[in-house]
């Protein structure tokens, strides 16, 4: 039986906003220390967002690579003790002004500063299993590593706007510059082996402790990254992926990832996304799908356009691609994200396959439209959030949401006044019939919006929060143990 029809509960919060030294989160000790916090408080799950190199914006849903790692989460303590770095290498580093806050544009340029000192030392002393990591990822490696050297040699602009033949993927122009840049290709792939040899070691750590990770997969790629200029036949970038204007956008949401050409995947027997399916089901114990309903039918906009506002739904894959999943790869812990405008359709599929969907106690309470989020319309087959990476937090919905919504919350849960909410609804969410209850560490913390982990259709203040070690330290693990005890989670 698939584990996620246990009772269980976990905690949904990314790598980089764990604390510590270097600017970001890490796979290092904080990482390990968090493990333990986890199994302390009897829970089962640790749930992060996509793990991939962020690109412009820095979120970690429009990468360069579907595959790959990002390298900011390499822990530097740890290239330390490997003699990869000395202390005085990146101790000294003022890497943001505030812990609270991940600050990008430090990163971007002293983290590959100090990188590209660790693969001079990399170099001298190769670890016996580095080529056998890179034969066995050339897959995707080989393409991601040029296109990453290539990216760099171009200044970063986008590969669109690389010279023809290069972009093209010209076999001459290929083999030109892959000889070209032979050492930053090189440099690359250590990037991902050091990632993925501390990324191995944690996940062991965190199983051993009783944690499965639950890791998150984007339906649609970056329209710059290495996926589509290694496979453009089965990307149309004359459509744009989005979503029409609601309640919430009046314009939409333009999301500018390039959508699939449905019918030459179909024809390639979904092997690029089974291939994608099976290598994160690899990395991680569960997977939530991101968009679930886009496989269904998904909305697409002219690329030209700068609002979501002209797009058209066209049918995706439908259950065709999961069934032929299951036939190759057998069946698998994965979490529908079925959130957004469901049509029966949807919601017919999303039973057909098996996979759990997704109910967002924060949504019950929203005034402006219906919804089927409150906790007597769920099922045994379903993960319950509070709230996800794209809403508030608890504690900044309560004090800034629409008067006639937190009195709705506040009448349900029958609390006396709003000051009460918070942990009234935790209770609530451990308590539903959702078999899996996955709660936001920003809200066991009790944080405002000033924790907000992305606000939709904005740039430039997202992707940014980070705990401080006291805040850690200072959480209530204690109650968060007896509280899944008494839901029945452990």
């Amino acid at each position: 039986m698939n584990f996620l029809h246990n009772r269980a509960s976990g905690i949904l919060m990314h790598i980089s906003s764990l604390p510590g030294p270097g600017g970001i989160g890490t796979l290092g000790s904080q990482a390990y220390a968090f493990v333990d916090r986890l199994a302390d408080a009897k829970q089962t799950y640790w749930q992060i967002l996509p793990i991939c190199p962020t690109s412009y914006g820095d979120s970690p849903y429009q990468s360069f690579s579907t595959y790959a790692g990002n390298p900011y989460f390499i822990d530097l303590e740890l290239l330390q003790k490997d003699g990869l770095l000395s202390e005085d290498d990146w101790k000294h580093t003022h890497w943001a002004d505030d812990e609270r806050f991940v600050d990008y544009g430090v990163l971007y340029i002293e983290r590959h500063k100090l990188l590209r000192n660790v693969h001079k030392k990399f170099e001298k002393n190769l670890p016996g299993d580095f080529d056998s990591f890179c034969e066995n990822n050339a897959f995707w490696l080989d393409d991601y590593a040029l296109f990453m050297a290539i990216k760099d040699r171009h200044g970063g602009i986008s590969f669109h706007k690389w010279e023809e033949d290069i972009r093209e993927r010209n076999p001459e122009s290929v083999a030109n510059w892959t000889n070209l840049c032979h050492n930053d290709i090189r440099y690359y792939k250590m990037l991902q082996y050091l990632f993925f040899k501390q990324w191995t070691a944690l996940k062991t750590y965190a199983n051993k402790k009783g944690i499965r990770i639950i890791g998150d997969l984007p339906i649609y790629v970056s329209s710059d990254s290495s996926d589509v200029w290694a496979t453009p036949e089965i990307f149309d970038t004359k459509e744009v992926a989005g979503c029409p204007p609601d309640a919430f956008a009046a314009d939409g949401q333009l999301w500018g990832n390039p959508v699939y050409k449905w019918d030459v995947l179909k024809a390639q027997n979904y092997k690029w996304w089974i291939t994608r399916l099976t290598y994160n089901l690899a990395i991680y114990d569960v997977l939530r799908i991101d968009h679930f309903r886009g496989f269904e039918s998904y909305y697409c906009i002219p690329s030209q356009d700068t609002t979501a506002k002209n797009g058209v739904w066209k049918k995706g894959p439908g259950l065709e691609l999961f069934t032929e999943f299951k036939k190759q790869s057998g069946e698998a812990a994965v979490i529908a994200e079925d959130l957004g405008f469901l049509t029966d359709e949807v919601k017919q599929m999303r039973k057909d396959s098996g996979y759990p969907g997704m109910k967002v106690l924060q949504f019950a309470f929203d005034s402006r439209e219906e919804n089927d989020y409150l906790p007597e319309h769920y099922t045994h087959d379903s993960v319950v959030y509070i709230g996800t990476h794209d809403n508030d937090t608890l504690l900044g919905w309560i004090n800034h949401s629409r008067k006639e919504d937190v009195d709705s919350a506040v009448r349900y849960l029958n609390v006396s006044h709003q000051g009460e909410l918070l942990p009234a609804m935790i209770q609530a969410a451990m308590n539903c019939v959702s078999d899996t209850c996955i709660l936001t560490m920003q809200d066991l913390l009790g944080l405002d919006t000033y924790a907000r982990m992305n606000t939709p259709s904005t740039l430039g203040n997202n992707w940014r929060w980070r705990a401080t070690e006291r805040q850690l330290a200072e959480a209530d693990w204690k109650h968060l143990r007896q509280l899944t005890e008494q839901s029945k989670r452990c």
